[in-house]
């Protein structure tokens, strides 16, 4: 990870830069916000901004936005001092560390700017086969296409190959094509000149240039403009960008990754992205499976997460309870380990006593935001965990209200005779249960 602190390291915010290093942080100092400013423009691998608030914390946050560099920004102040922690976040901070700093609480901080869940995890032998593709083509140059269902860790993978990779000591540099608006895509990918279009104060350095060395994975490579295409594809094939405004090409030496979540084949025949381009980043696909897929995965990313919130959120370990575990296995997952991921940091942040137990990890339940079960509709999942002759019950019961009481024509929708269904009526009866009374001149 790459920090960049703004401000004088000869106080406590020193104290804080040697705790970062002791971590395994990798430092960039700046004595105020406007040459912050500029080394951000030239070093797109910075990954978090720690400023003193003696500096204009509103001030840096509105030129970072105007220049569309996203980046995190944690203040510094004394902790003292309490209406600095307001002022920060009032100001566009995303966090306030108070000063003298506490080491965990940096760690805490630099774990969430660094996204130290990008650890891949696997069990299950559809996913096992998948990771030794990606071990076997991990070496190469080659451009991998990595595709797969939305929240399945196409990203991961991604890390991964790149970790195993011959570029592993070089930078890593991800670009969510999806998320940035299509007319500056191109400044993100290539970078520009100062004067190149409105806003650009400054030459900014794109995600080509800084990945230089290393790899860039382009993240939903399939939203981006057909045009933009053209342009990507030369620079694959010529190893050169050009910045806008530039006077000249810009050599590169980077390996592209991609993802999608959808079918780039069908894509390509739609006219939505362009087929040349397809071959060159497809020189070797990996799918990686959805979770519903990959049961044996479930309980180990469980416990990952659950391991890792409670570190982050400062809490005690919980372990989860082993009744927990057939429901988790249970789900459809539809957003795959993203949507385990939140599900057990909810779990974790609400659970009580020494275990997560079902009961947490049910929480966000309701009737319009339910986690399904594989293969069932909604209404089938409201059943689940009741008992066979209560679901039974329910049934008849509200078939006989339908029905308006009418049980021979209760039985026929029921597709059971009448004989059958008195026999369950009165056991209903038996057992303490209220049943309609049957409509006069019926069978009862």
């Amino acid at each position: 990870m790459h920090v960049l602190i703004i401000g004088s390291l000869s106080a406590e915010l020193g104290i804080a830069a040697r705790i970062a290093i002791a971590k395994g942080v990798k430092l960039d100092q700046c004595d105020d916000q406007y040459t912050g400013l500029a080394r951000l423009r030239g070093n797109a691998q910075i990954d978090l901004v720690m400023c003193d608030m003696a500096q204009d914390i509103a001030r840096l946050v509105h030129d970072l936005k105007t220049e569309r560099i996203r980046i995190p920004v944690v203040a510094c102040g004394l902790d003292h001092d309490p209406a600095l922690a307001s002022k920060a976040i009032h100001d566009g901070a995303s966090e306030f560390l108070p000063l003298p700093p506490d080491p965990d609480l940096i760690a805490a901080i630099l774990e969430a700017a660094s996204g130290d869940r990008h650890i891949l995890i696997a069990r299950d032998p559809l996913m096992l086969s998948a990771v030794r593709r990606a071990e076997q083509v991990a070496a190469s140059e080659a451009s991998v296409f990595i595709k797969g269902e939305s929240g399945v860790g196409k990203e991961v993978m991604a890390r991964y190959l790149h970790s195993h990779s011959r570029r592993s000591n070089a930078p890593f540099i991800a670009l969510n094509c999806a998320a940035i608006p299509e007319a500056l895509l191109e400044s993100e990918l290539f970078g520009h000149e100062k004067g190149a279009f409105s806003g650009a104060v400054a030459r900014r350095i794109g995600k080509f240039e800084s990945a230089e060395g290393g790899t860039l994975l382009l993240d939903e490579i399939s939203e981006m403009d057909v045009r933009l295409q053209a342009k990507l594809l030369r620079a694959i094939q010529e190893r050169e960008i050009d910045r806008l405004g530039g006077g000249g090409p810009v050599r590169v030496n980077v390996r592209l990754l991609a993802t999608s979540n959808r079918d780039l084949p069908a894509e390509v025949s739609a006219g939505r992205f362009r087929e040349d381009l397809f071959f060159r980043l497809n020189v070797v696909d990996i799918l990686v499976p959805p979770l519903r897929d990959r049961p044996n995965d479930i309980a180990a990313l469980a416990e990952h997460f659950a391991r890792h919130y409670a570190d982050l959120n400062g809490i005690p370990r919980r372990r989860i309870a082993a009744a927990a575990y057939p429901f988790l296995a249970a789900q459809r997952w539809r957003g795959n380990v993203r949507e385990l991921e939140n599900t057990i940091h909810r779990a974790v942040l609400l659970a009580n006593g020494p275990e997560i137990d079902r009961e947490a990890l049910q929480s966000n339940d309701s009737s319009q935001n339910r986690i399904e079960r594989a293969g069932m509709p909604g209404e089938i999942v409201s059943l689940v965990g009741r008992t066979v002759f209560d679901v039974e019950r329910e049934l008849i019961i509200g078939t006989l209200a339908h029905t308006l009481g009418n049980r021979t024509h209760a039985a026929a929708i029921l597709g059971i005779s009448i004989r059958a269904l008195r026999n369950k009526l009165n056991d209903y009866v038996s057992s303490g249960h209220s049943v309609p009374p049957p409509t006069s001149g019926v069978a009862a």
